[in-house]
């Protein structure tokens, strides 16, 4: 397999490749920079199969670095620059490099069966993972991706995630594979990322940061044909919304262990249906299993799938429904709840602005249905509950809802479902 990014360079060598912070790298730029940055990791001591591990954020640095290492056969470990993890590594690069390059020869071709990336899960039920994705894994899903979404010579892809998660990453190595450019931001500003939605013909978002774009007033977005749109339960309202206003977004679903999406819904739909070369079934206990190029070797079963842990159906139409973690299900005086049906519920309410519902231990339900939910205005627990009385059934209705002015999320907008309890 060819070096993706000399690829590029070769084929369009003064288009953009990476925007960041108002600076941007061409392809010609960005490849001589990723070579300096490889012989610069090798005078550190990094060689074939070395971990490098970073904390650099998403902008031109991490960009040369990602690009970098397989020039060398190493492999990048990125990781999240608030609260790193510690992790076993030849190298940990916190600025962008400088100094000595080392006269060594650099990789033109990869194997695609080597490892690429280590990517953490995200830990929102709990541990972060290792996930170790190959080339052939990240090239499966942009080639996925490019058959699903198309490619057009001048698309621009937004990416305000963090490239420490595989959503924002994956992003970059897309846009290498297709010489296409990213534009990347540091973190997640409403007005920002609203502004620059007006260059953008793709993007990648989760449901908080496109309620936050709505409150800031986002009206149009001209030039976008296609917005990936996942990491949790979308509100219908949200999605009414864009509509309306006429903003292309597609709910998907995915993990670290895919390489990003496996399934993505047409603009405007709810329910996923699975990429080019991805298979999902229903495995008999209703967890949703994967199979396919983009599915990381190393998260497979005995037979063959990856066990995602996620609860879901697929209707006759071949359309995925996700129904939420299988432990994470409520079971409440015999009866399973679905956290994720209660959480839709309230966020269908108009003053509903976030949402996160967990079992409580209770002595008499086993665990009761409580919700935290963030609103605007002087909407209160009593209202929300004839709410959700009115929408769900009886056993799923909350117990108890409280009042708070945020949610635990993680750095790429996923509920951390198990510190809503304290």
């Amino acid at each position: 397999m060819d070096d993706w990014l000399r690829s590029a360079a070769q084929r369009r060598p003064d288009h953009p490749a990476v925007v960041a912070r108002g600076d941007a790298l061409t392809y010609a730029q960005l490849d001589a920079a990723a070579s300096r940055t490889a012989r610069r990791v090798a005078a550190l001591g990094v060689g074939e199969g070395d971990r490098v591990a970073t904390t650099l954020p998403p902008g031109l640095a991490f960009a040369e670095l990602l690009h970098a290492l397989p020039r060398l056969g190493a492999v990048l470990v990125p990781l999240d620059p608030r609260a790193p993890l510690r992790v076993h590594a030849a190298l940990t690069v916190d600025a962008p490099l400088d100094g000595f390059e080392a006269d060594v020869e650099l990789r033109r071709r990869i194997d695609p069966d080597a490892v690429h990336t280590i990517i953490h899960t995200s830990g929102t039920t709990g541990a972060a993972k290792p996930v170790e994705l190959t080339y052939a894994n990240h090239h499966a899903s942009a080639t996925a991706s490019a058959e699903n979404l198309g490619v057009e010579p001048d698309d621009s892809w937004l990416s305000p995630l963090p490239v420490h998660h595989v959503g924002g990453l994956a992003v970059l190595l897309r846009s290498a594979i297709y010489a296409t450019t990213a534009v990347l931001h540091e973190r997640f500003d409403a007005t920002r990322v609203k502004d620059a939605l007006g260059d953008a013909t793709l993007a990648s978002l989760v449901p908080t940061m496109l309620g936050r774009l709505r409150d800031a007033g986002l009206e149009r977005a001209p030039r976008l044909r296609a917005a990936l749109l996942g990491g949790g339960p979308i509100p219908q309202d949200l999605l009414d919304w864009a509509a309306e206003t006429g903003l292309p977004m597609c709910p998907t679903y995915g993990m670290t262990e895919t390489a990003s999406q496996i399934a993505t819904a047409p603009p405007g739909r709810r329910a996923a249906v699975p990429l080019p070369g991805a298979e999902l079934r229903i495995g008999d206990d209703g967890e949703i299993l994967v199979r396919g190029p983009m599915v990381s070797r190393g998260a497979l079963a005995r037979d063959g799938w990856l066990h995602t842990g996620d609860r879901g159906r697929i209707d006759p139409a071949g359309r995925l429904h996700v129904e939420g973690r299988l432990k994470e299900m409520i079971v409440t005086g015999g009866e399973n709840v679905s956290p994720i049906e209660v959480e839709e519920a309230l966020l269908e309410h108009p003053a509903v602005v976030d949402a996160g519902v967990t079992g409580a231990p209770d002595p008499e339900w086993g665990e009761a249905v409580t919700a935290f939910v963030v609103v605007r205005g002087r909407t209160d627990a009593e209202q929300l509950t004839a709410w959700c009385r009115e929408r769900l059934g009886a056993h799923k209705v909350p117990k108890r809802i409280e009042l708070v002015d945020s949610l635990p999320r993680n750095a790429a907008g996923k509920l951390l479902r198990t510190r809503l309890l304290g």
